[in-house]
């Protein structure tokens, strides 16, 4: 058997794609690796020759998806994207003071992403943006141009509850219909690779970070974090210094610390911690699930470029 690349509690884009490819029903195509997914892969493998694990191995992806393997950008997005609790269509609303979040990775209106998203698909393809929010459009368009007090006031308007994690309609739908269109989930691939996925290769190879686990982690340092702070580098370098180690997970351990040590927001350190160190170690509790990034296509193998 060749590499295991998917199998049990991975989901996301890659899987509803190998879900699918599996012809389940559409109920089904929910991009969940679970029961489901493994039996009707068990089900193609014993009928294609293969060994029938039910796990997604470098043999059994030829055979089924006849393409590459997902590229490590796509394998480490869809990790960070569960991380976040979002997809190509989830909005959010002002609960962290962003605003309003939206997309694979979170894009916010306050950080700007969302609404050069929306420009964007304006000009590149129009009539996308009013067939997805409808009479809603023209207000969308003056709100992501608008002040940035004038921009919270808006999400503030629209989120709901105390906590202000969901999104009234029509701004809801809207915002799913818009995350739908194919055009609309290719553009955010490409600026969660400009703005996330260049610079954490750069941050990986500044910290000789070669293996795949390590370009998984700088890129979900740079999507919750920003990147490395100035802080936590030092900090990085004082206790590489204290306690040299040629073990990569070693260094990757002391990145994640540092970082969750440094993170903006107290309250939120440990909860960084634990996904940092997850994705260090390659496995792990964040957010009360389990995951084995084995099981993700991520793993302790040299990074190969692609």
């Amino acid at each position: 058997m060749s590499r295991i690349l998917f199998s049990n509690g991975a989901r996301g884009e890659v899987i509803k794609q190998i879900q699918s490819q599996l012809n389940l029903a559409p109920a089904q195509i929910d991009g969940q690796y679970g029961k489901i997914t493994a039996q009707a892969v068990s089900g193609f493998q014993s009928s294609n020759g293969l060994e029938a694990t039910g796990e997604v191995d470098i043999d059994s992806w030829t055979a089924l998806m006849h393409a590459p393997v997902p590229a490590i950008r796509d394998r480490a997005l869809q990790l960070t994207a569960a991380f976040e609790g979002h997809g190509f269509t989830l909005a959010q609303g002002n609960f962290d003071g962003a605003g309003i979040t939206w997309g694979i990775i979170g894009f916010t209106l306050s950080g700007g992403e969302l609404g050069a998203i929306i420009k964007k698909i304006q000009v590149d393809h129009p009539g996308v943006v009013e067939d997805a929010f409808g009479d809603s459009a023209s207000q969308l368009f003056q709100i992501v141009d608008a002040a940035p007090a004038d921009q919270i006031a808006f999400a503030d308007s629209i989120s709901l509850g105390p906590r202000k994690i969901a999104l009234d309609e029509p701004w809801l739908s809207g915002f799913r219909r818009f995350g739908e269109q194919p055009e609309v989930q290719q553009l955010q691939l490409a600026m969660a690779d400009q703005k996330y996925f260049r610079p954490a290769l750069l941050t990986a190879s500044r910290f000789n970070l070669q293996a795949e686990l390590g370009i998984a982690l700088a890129f979900d340092i740079h999507v919750q974090n920003g990147g490395v702070s100035a802080a936590a580098a030092q900090q990085i370098q004082a206790r590489l210094a204290q306690h040299p180690s040629d073990r990569e997970q070693d260094v990757r351990v002391v990145i994640a610390n540092a970082v969750a040590d440094n993170a903006k927001n107290v309250l939120f350190r440990e909860d960084v911690r634990s996904r940092k160190l997850t994705v260090a170690t390659g496995s792990g509790q964040v957010h009360g699930g389990t995951f084995v990034l084995r099981n993700w296509g991520l793993a302790e193998l040299p990074f190969a470029g692609s």
